[in-house]
This record gives C-alpha cells, structure tokens and sequence, in this order.
C-alpha cells in the first residue's frame, strides 16, 4: 500500500503528483524545484543557493517522513546546463559528503518546469 507524504516546509506540488510515496519502506521524492516554500519563489543567488535549496526540500520531506539525508540511496540531478555542474556538485556534498554518498545520475536537459535551473528527485529507504 502506498502512502503520501507532504509537508508545508517544502513547495507543494504544482500539478497531480505528491511530494513524495512511500511504499514497502521505499520513499520516491518527487523532482524538488529550488522554489522556497516561505516565498513561493526561487531561493537567491547562483547555482550552489539554487541546489542548497532544492535539497533542503528534499531534507524537509524526508523528515515529515521520520527519515533524514542519510536515507536517501539514490538521487537524480537535472541541470539545464552541464557547465553547472561543478558548483552544484560543491552544495551538493555539503548535504552527502560524510558517510556513504548515494548512487547519482546528474543530466542535462533542454528545459525544466518554471524555467529552473535545476531538479533534484531522490529515493530513500527506511
């Protein structure tokens, strides 16, 4: 059976789909937008301000769930222009580099939702 998980300290959905499921022990977030729940708008600054944002939805998700960072097994990046990846791949670590980091794929892409500059979606495991 699955369940949904939502929470007020990330962006709600912005069309049919939930932040995130659980299944069988298994939480899917959903592509998680650099948009701060507060202002509804996209956090301020560059690439690293966007992907620190991104994944402090993720965080923020997770603990609505009762499960943090050091759960999350695997996670997809969307960038809509790979020339960003290495200040990405900076704020990124700050979230994943003690311990174990999870599996990634970071892809570019033509265009995201909003006009963004990236996404970031993740499994997690209990």
């Amino acid at each position: 059976m699955k369940q949904a998980i939502a929470t007020k300290n990330a962006p709600a959905a912005i069309g049919p789909y939930s932040q995130a499921i659980e299944v069988n022990g298994m939480v899917f977030v959903s592509g998680q937008l650099p948009i701060d729940p507060a202002t509804g708008q996209y956090a301020e600054g560059g690439i690293k301000e966007l992907t620190k944002q991104s994944l402090t939805n993720i965080k923020n998700i997770l603990a609505e769930a009762g499960l943090t960072m050091g759960s999350v097994v695997k996670t997809t990046v969307f960038l809509a222009d790979m020339a960003d990846f290495a200040e990405m791949n900076a704020a990124y670590a700050e979230f994943f580099g003690n311990g174990v980091a999870p599996a990634r794929s970071a892809v570019a892409v033509k265009t995201l939702p909003k006009d963004s500059l990236l996404e970031i979606e993740c499994i997690a495991c209990r």
